[in-house]
């Protein structure tokens, strides 16, 4: 676009709070904030530097969103960062997204917390608390009974589920609520997501009195923290306010700018005690000569935002240098952050701790970087492992475990039920190939990976690898088989010494995938119908006793009756029709 072109968009543009998209086709170039889009799109047409400049040229379009506030705009800036990654932006490489509550588009709507909004649907965020949107969200299905269930569920059912049971959801799905009635309800919820708070909090307080002056306190107490949420939700602007803990806590952060890889390292401490460090590593822009284009400064503004998702923020943030968006520092003094520049004392000797780790560069004492070394490939500061679990083809499941900069992040754990089959090759194919297809279409609301690792050996590599190049899933493969701790690569297996550190980097993913895979397995079987249920004595929770005992319905079969007697709640009785009927 040219100047010209850039004014005349701009002039189209409302005089509000929102954010702009920078497009070449559908590649969103560039993500920005803005107290007014207009003036803000409009200064553009003359920028400031050959990067942006370059950025501008490129560019053959301009989308935006409005917004309520400029606080909105700022999460709303960073959720789009990260889900985008437009290249002309610093982008945090191992965090998600800002959480958002839609209202699918369906006759019968259903309410969730995403992070991807569906196509058509009415969201609300982005939220800085997820833990307290998802208290909301659950007293609005509790006042409102909204379904949460997916579309499959939903369908086809001949009695409700228990949502209904638990006074969760209405049951629109059985006709126990006409749908004009049900859409009412979903008008009013969303009233509340619109700013009206007492759409929410005036049925809960009623609620609540009404559960005193029966006397029943512990209800009254549950509604009383609920309200207490609810009230808070749109507290000093439109979106969730982080929480924090009673006792003072903060956080060091100092930027490094080099070689055109942007780090920022985190200390943290409580009561004066550093407690935790933390390195993190960042996509920036880089310049003609290859080196980032963006300053230690500007590369912690865009780490400020990003990073504090999902996370308690601090009491005090202390930094190396002052970001250059003033915004940003004026969100977190909204939020209760004091965030300070040390020029002496205790707390710059902290800055220049960090700003130390900032600097320090990955080598072979850093078992990440002695893992990129050893297979040939950029750092892997994300690993996703991989294992299945079945018993003899039945209850065949899969595990997607994630480890970030060395240690588990268990909230991008993910499980899979797979089509019961006892061939270990196909059901790792399986595996990879949901995984891989999930990434491709855009589906999967995590960063890719830099590194999958496979429990196994050279015949589930091959299967892994299979399902990569048929989806065109492009990632980094290895295997770790469990005999003789070999590391099985595309190009055959590699024996690494015992004490070797990024082989015990390896050895905690690959265990860790296999514990939650058998754990799911263990409760996946447990739920499936069996034989067992039809013996006359033995109701669900002996059921289970007995599979997680013996292992399956096989191994319960040939059990003798003595050792049917060994579980708990089987008598001789009940273990002789055990062994007549099986």
């Amino acid at each position: 676009m040219d100047a010209a072109a850039v004014r005349e968009r701009a002039a189209d543009l409302p005089a509000e709070p929102g954010v702009y998209q920078f497009q070449d086709g559908d590649t969103t170039l560039y993500v920005g904030k803005a107290v007014d889009l207009r003036a803000r799109v409009r200064s553009y047409a003359d920028p400031r530097s050959g990067r942006i400049r370059g950025m501008v040229d490129r560019a053959d379009g301009i989308d935006f969103a409005v917004t309520d506030t400029e606080t909105q705009a700022l999460l709303l800036e960073a959720n789009l960062i990260k889900r985008l990654q437009p290249r002309f932006n610093v982008r945090l490489k191992d965090d998600k997204s800002y959480p958002l509550v839609q209202f699918t588009d369906h006759p019968v709507p259903r309410i969730e917390v995403t992070r991807d909004p569906e196509e058509g649907a009415t969201a609300f965020g982005p939220y800085t608390n997820k833990g307290r949107v998802e208290t909301v969200v659950k007293a609005v299905r509790e006042t409102y009974g909204l379904r949460g269930c997916s579309n499959h569920k939903y369908s086809d059912r001949d009695r409700p589920c228990l949502d209904y049971e638990m006074g969760l959801c209405t049951a629109p799905c059985t006709g126990e609520i006409d749908p004009e009635t049900y859409r009412e309800d979903v008008t009013a919820a969303r009233r509340f997501f619109e700013g009206e708070t007492g759409a929410l909090a005036d049925p809960i307080r009623r609620e609540m009195e009404a559960a005193a002056e029966r006397e029943e306190f512990e209800r009254a107490a549950n509604l009383r923290d609920r309200l207490a949420a609810v009230e808070a939700f749109h507290g000093g602007g439109s979106e969730a306010v982080a929480g924090r803990p009673s006792a003072e806590t903060t956080d060091v952060l100092a930027a490094a700018v080099e070689g055109g890889s942007p780090r920022v390292a985190r200390l943290h401490s409580e009561r004066g005690q550093l407690v935790d460090r933390s390195r993190h590593r960042l996509d920036a822009p880089t310049g003609e000569d290859g080196t980032a284009a963006d300053t230690p400064a500007a590369v912690l503004g865009a780490f400020l935002t990003q990073y504090y998702t999902e996370r308690d923020l601090p009491d005090v943030v202390l930094l190396a240098e002052r970001p250059p968006d003033e915004d940003v520092i004026d969100w977190l003094a909204r939020e209760g952050v004091d965030v300070r520049v040390p020029g002496a004392g205790r707390e710059a000797k902290l800055v220049d701790l960090a700003l130390k780790n900032a600097r320090r560069r990955g080598g072979r004492d850093d078992e990440l970087g002695a893992l990129a070394d050893r297979l040939g490939i950029d750092r892997p500061d994300r690993i996703e492992g991989f294992d299945v679990s079945h018993a003899q083809g039945t209850a065949v499941v899969g595990s997607d475990v994630c480890f970030v900069d060395g240690s588990a992040e268990t909230a991008d754990y993910r499980r899979k039920k797979l089509p019961e089959r006892n061939d270990d090759y196909a059901n790792m194919r399986a595996l990879i190939r949901w995984r891989a297809t999930r990434a491709v279409e855009d589906e999967d609301d995590r960063p890719d990976p830099d590194l999958l690792l496979i429990d196994g050996g050279e015949g589930q590599l091959a299967a892994a690898r299979d399902a990569l190049a048929e989806t065109g899933w492009d990632v980094p493969v290895v295997a770790l088989a469990k005999a003789e701790e070999t590391v099985i690569t595309p190009d055959g297996p590699r024996d690494w010494p015992d004490d070797a550190p990024e082989l015990h980097l390896l050895q905690r993913v690959r265990d860790e995938a296999h514990r939650f895979a058998v754990q799911y397995h263990q409760t996946v079987r447990d739920e499936v119908s069996t034989v067992l249920d039809d013996v006359p004595g033995v109701g669900p929770e002996t059921r289970r006793r007995l599979l997680r005992r013996f292992g399956s319905v096989g191994s319960v079969r040939d059990a003798s009756v003595e050792d049917l007697t060994d579980v708990d709640g089987v008598g001789q009785k009940t273990a002789r029709t055990i062994a007549e009927r099986l």
